[in-house]
């Protein structure tokens, strides 16, 4: 990154508009109604040849420092701070108004480099409140169409003079890896039975993990503690966050990217447009991620709501792990203990030996145990079993227990091979695949979990019916 910059601003001026344009990709959640944005966001951007580190921040608004309007602020005060420059966005159509001049008087008190862009001057109707823009004092303003993408070059050059024509370079600059799914295609040559089965689990690619749950369980305020700073808004209300925030951490040498999501509730009681779409959000951060925790309130765990979530991360293929906050509110902790237990292992046979966790993400409790959970999950799901061993585990459960006659007639399980990993993913070439109950299946998806010792991930297995190469051949 060269640079950053914030964009800070009135409710509804366009900030996030212009951050999802500098960004090139929707980001950040858009709507007419002020106040969407409430957490600052950051994310890699470019404005022409410029390359710099955006930051979208909430509108600037009165308010108490105890209130959720204070309590936004403070965000938007630590994201100015943090930046090498500030993008002061006002809207040309509303003209300026008394809160604008307000916070012109807070950016000159912070004393970074100031680039005031006047939005929404596409057609006449901004014309006026452009020229009522100077007598904020930031010298010309930058007249911009973020919804177009009209004044860029203008806001380029803007941004390089109030820089003072050169654009600071980060001494520690270094090229950050493209986060793309992978799985690892190896011949069955190159395979040696004795090696480990994670033996191709590599540890230096960094780990993508998103935090969900029903609204309030505690999501912002356990990432906060992880990193060890104010990071995420947070608070007593419930519903607070809307955008899917990312956050880089580090923890004993891994590279981790954390998303903090909003609440899901109920799909019923799901009405509003805007809460529509922070649920659409965190669907998209669970497809990104690699592990997902899902964080119960362990006062009143296992809803229905709940264990949709976990279904629809196990149908999604990625790994779950259970934890439970706010454990220093429990009375009787052995009691709990042992009731999550055996609603666990009811409730979610498909992912037999799920890793659960008991914390308190206000006071840091048990951060611990649960990353070490989520890299052994990891790792887990990482897997690859070589061929050979597969074959000789089917012809020893298929002796065990053989596939029933389905209407006289046997079926026969020929061959097994892992297709991919993350999730592992076994395909198994058998004789009458549509007959083959699925039953029978789960017998073998069990106890392959158990030799192989994959626990707590989702298996998938998909029965093939191999090719007869005489089908089609006329008889002589």
């Amino acid at each position: 990154m060269s640079f950053k910059a914030a964009i800070i601003g009135r409710p509804n001026v366009g900030k996030s508009t212009l951050f999802n344009r500098l960004a090139g990709r929707r980001l950040a959640l858009v709507d007419d109604q002020p106040g969407v944005t409430r957490d600052r966001r950051v994310a890699d951007a470019r404005l022409h040849d410029l390359r710099l580190e955006i930051i979208d921040t909430a509108g600037l608004e009165t308010g108490d420092e105890t209130t959720l309007e204070g309590r936004m602020r403070r965000q938007t005060e630590a994201a100015i701070m943090e930046a090498d420059l500030t993008m002061f966005m006002v809207d040309a159509r509303a003209g300026i108004v008394p809160d604008d001049k307000s916070f012109a008087d807070m950016l000159r008190k912070a004393g970074k480099p100031v680039v005031l862009v006047a939005n929404k001057t596409e057609g006449r109707a901004g014309e006026h409140g452009y020229y009522d823009a100077f007598s904020l004092g930031f010298g010309q303003p930058v007249p911009l169409s973020a919804e177009h993408g009209e004044g860029l070059a203008d806001l380029r050059d803007a941004v390089v003079d109030a820089l003072g024509g050169e654009v600071p370079q980060d001494e520690d600059e270094a090229a950050e890896p493209e986060l793309t799914d992978f799985s690892i295609d190896l011949d069955d040559d190159d395979i040696d039975d004795n090696d480990a089965v994670d033996a191709y689990y590599d540890e230096s690619k960094p780990l993508r993990i998103a935090v969900v749950g029903r609204p309030n369980a505690g999501k912002s305020t356990l990432i906060n503690n992880m990193v060890g700073e104010d990071r995420l808004l947070t608070g007593p209300e419930a519903g607070i966050t809307r955008d899917s925030i990312s956050v880089d951490w580090e923890w004993q040498g891994r590279h981790l990217k954390i998303f903090d999501t909003a609440g899901m509730r109920k799909k019923a009681r799901v009405q509003e447009k805007l809460e529509k779409l922070a649920v659409a959000d965190g669907l998209r951060a669970i497809q990104f991620a690699e592990v997902v925790v899902i964080l119960f309130d362990a006062t009143i765990s296992f809803e229905k709501q709940d264990l949709q979530i976990a279904d629809l991360i196990i149908r999604e293929g990625r790994v779950p792990v259970l934890a439970f906050n706010k454990w220093d509110l429990v009375d009787d902790p052995q009691a709990m203990l042992a009731d999550l237990k055996e609603k666990t292992e009811r409730l979610l046979p498909q992912v037999r030996g799920i890793k659960t966790i008991t914390m308190s993400g206000l006071q840091g409790r048990g951060i611990d145990r649960l990353m070490q959970a989520i890299v052994d999950s990891h790792r887990v799901w990482n897997r690859r079993i070589s061929t050979a061993r597969l074959n000789q585990w089917l012809e020893r459960v298929t002796s065990a227990h053989p596939p029933p006659a389905v209407a006289g007639r046997r079926i026969r399980l020929k061959f097994m091979t892992q297709a991919k990993t993350r999730p592992p993913t076994f395909s198994v070439h058998c004789s009458r695949p549509d007959a083959l109950p699925t039953s029978y299946t789960r017998y073998l998806l069990n106890t392959l979990r158990q030799d192989f010792d994959l626990p707590g991930i989702p298996l998938r297995m998909y029965m093939r019916k191999g090719k007869n190469p005489y089908a089609n051949r006329k008889k002589k």
